[in-house]
């Protein structure tokens, strides 16, 4: 009998990277070391949400980038596509993901002016520049659906946050919902989205927030386990968050595959 055809099966959960992938990224297998990817993978999530921010988006579509951007990074190397331009991509096709479109001169703007913020030189838009970009912003974001098989559905943690305090009973400690959110928020600039799912993540969110505003969680049973979550994957996330607080942005980021070459023959 002839073997059967595999099926392909469909889900809505959240793309999870191997343990191969997280320690042998492409970037890493090009010579990039670890502690450099992360801080360009910060620096690109840091981009994402200024220029969100500027281009008034909802924090959807700034998450949505991120979390793609991260992704990207593990079929991709730096070497190869540089950090502005994915950041710029992520950013545009999550605005068309999440629905709300933005003009492509505005984005470009934006990012222009940020970028040359972050070189401290002084903010200039000539047509040529804008070309220059909208031809980075176009290649990147075909690279990004490549690279990704297209396979650009992403689901939150922050709607499994409020639905799990409110669960608990716990939606009237605005305190704590700010904190569980303003901890989710930072999270997207780590890669946990991509080792972890979104009830997880929202999980450790919970936790940390409950620490800083010392409150009393359910323990009879973890409430945890309420949500199917493991203490020890929560643990490791809030390790990952806390980490952030302790890094400093990198000043003059290596945002251009040029810039970074040099940067890495010089260490």
């Amino acid at each position: 009998m002839s073997a059967q055809p595999q099926q392909q099966q469909l889900s809505l959960q959240n793309t999870v990277v191997g343990l191969h992938h997280l320690e042998k990224s492409p970037s890493v297998q090009d010579g990039i070391s670890p502690e450099l990817e992360l801080d360009l993978r910060i620096t690109g999530c840091h981009l994402i949400q200024c220029a969100g921010i500027l281009l008034k988006l909802p924090q959807v579509a700034m998450a949505t980038a991120q979390i793609l951007l991260h992704r990207f990074y593990y079929q991709a190397s730096l070497k190869q596509f540089s950090i502005r331009d994915a950041s710029m991509g992520a950013l545009f096709l999550a605005t068309k993901l999440e629905e709300c479109p933005r003009k492509l001169r505005d984005i470009t703007n934006v990012f222009h002016f940020l970028i040359t913020q972050m070189g401290g030189s002084e903010f200039s838009l000539p047509e040529i520049i804008h070309q220059e970009y909208k031809d980075a912003l176009f290649q990147a974001e075909l690279q990004i659906l490549g690279k990704l098989g297209f396979n650009v559905h992403v689901q939150h943690a922050h709607g499994f946050m409020i639905y799990y305090l409110s669960s608990l009973g716990l939606t009237d400690r605005h305190d704590l919902v700010q904190r569980a959110w303003n901890y989710l928020n930072d999270s997207l600039r780590t890669n946990v989205y991509v080792c972890y799912q979104p009830p997880t993540i929202a999980c450790a969110a919970i936790m940390l927030a409950a620490r800083d505003t010392a409150v009393k969680m359910p323990m009879q049973p973890p409430w945890w386990q309420l949500f199917e979550s493991d203490h020890e994957d929560m643990e490791n996330i809030a390790g990952h968050i806390l980490s952030l607080f302790k890094r400093p942005l990198l000043q003059k980021p290596p945002l251009l595959l040029d810039d970074l070459s040099f940067l890495i023959n010089e260490m």
